[in-house]
């Protein structure tokens, strides 16, 4: 057998186990009465409110009229609901109704308890090893399909929450970051041990995240979502390194921000930065948020301008 055909065997029979080991197979998925497309529609309305069909149409890369079909059919039970473009009269945005954000917790819970139940089985370095291969398999295959589209470019990073080690990194580089690029001294490194000491010791896994950049299997930037009130929740701690800059790293650290946020039931994100800190205040600016306060002070080692942010969900 020649080689390619070889490799074409392996693949084929990774296909067929993984999409039996995820329950592909089955009349309804996760034990629901959605197919595997209606399933992944409205994964993307409950995660982007707003969306628009054709956006749908080149994330899933669906056909137009498929989509449209599937979209008439959650219109007709009450799942979705459509909002007409501020900027174009011609271009509606799509959002869930309350029955479909129902619809979609469920699929979402049970998604999350099936994978945690597979991932349990597994010990800390297997689990590594496993978001490491799949994290290989989808850079490869994004960088192949994509590599002919200049518009598409294949995906420099991945996204993934804290595991143990991250929060000591995510001190150490703030504090080596801003002494080079700030000459800030080590009472910032004291004030980031204590917000990310304080994330450990008080993590609420339903309601808080760390999110890990990684490029070429290297940590390139963190953010954080940790609750204030039962309303408000804060971003805290965004960090992008310099060897990831202009990837779009920290625009999308953002965005799982505000989407988890709004997903745990926050009505508002609030932050704090520097007015010197301008690449940040540029994510910021563009995810919506809005500045609300300004005030001068004294810290790591100089005179500052804070500033508060804050985004309504």
């Amino acid at each position: 057998m020649a080689l390619r055909d070889a490799h074409t065997d392996l693949i084929r029979g990774f296909n067929r186990f993984y999409t039996k080991r995820i329950g592909l197979l089955g009349e309804g998925l996760l034990k629901t009465r959605f197919s595997l497309a209606q399933a992944r529609v409205l994964y993307e309305l409950g995660r982007n409110p707003g969306i628009r069909s054709t956006t749908l149409v080149e994330e899933l890369g669906l056909d137009p009229g498929y989509l449209s079909r599937l979209l008439k059919g959650f219109a007709g039970q009450g799942f979705i609901k459509r909002s007409s473009s501020k900027d174009d009269a011609r271009t509606s945005h799509l959002s869930l109704t309350a029955k479909g954000r129902a619809q979609f917790k469920r699929l979402d819970t049970r998604s999350k308890d099936e994978i945690g139940e597979m991932l349990v089985r597994l010990d800390e370095s297997q689990r590594h090893r496993l978001v490491t291969s799949m994290t290989a398999i989808r850079e490869l295959l994004d960088s192949r399909d994509k590599s002919k589209d200049l518009n598409h470019p294949a995906p420099a990073f991945t996204l993934r929450t804290h595991q143990p080690g991250d929060i000591g990194w995510v001190i150490a580089r703030h504090g080596e970051i801003y002494a080079r690029e700030y000459q800030w001294d080590s009472s910032f490194e004291g004030l980031v041990a204590e917000i990310a000491g304080a994330f450990l010791k008080k993590f609420d896994k339903e309601r808080e995240r760390c999110w890990i950049a990684e490029h070429d299997g290297e940590r390139v930037g963190c953010v954080f979502l940790v609750q204030h009130s039962k309303t408000v929740a804060k971003l805290r701690l965004l960090m992008i390194d310099a060897s990831a800059r202009g990837l779009g790293v920290g625009g999308r650290l953002v965005s799982e921000c505000i989407a988890s946020a709004r997903k745990s039931g926050y009505r508002k994100l609030t932050l704090w930065t520097n007015d010197i800190l301008k690449d940040a205040l540029r994510i910021y600016e563009r995810a919506g948020f809005r500045l609300v306060k300004e005030e001068k002070h004294h810290s790591f080692g100089h005179d500052l301008v804070g500033q508060f942010w804050e985004l309504k969900l």
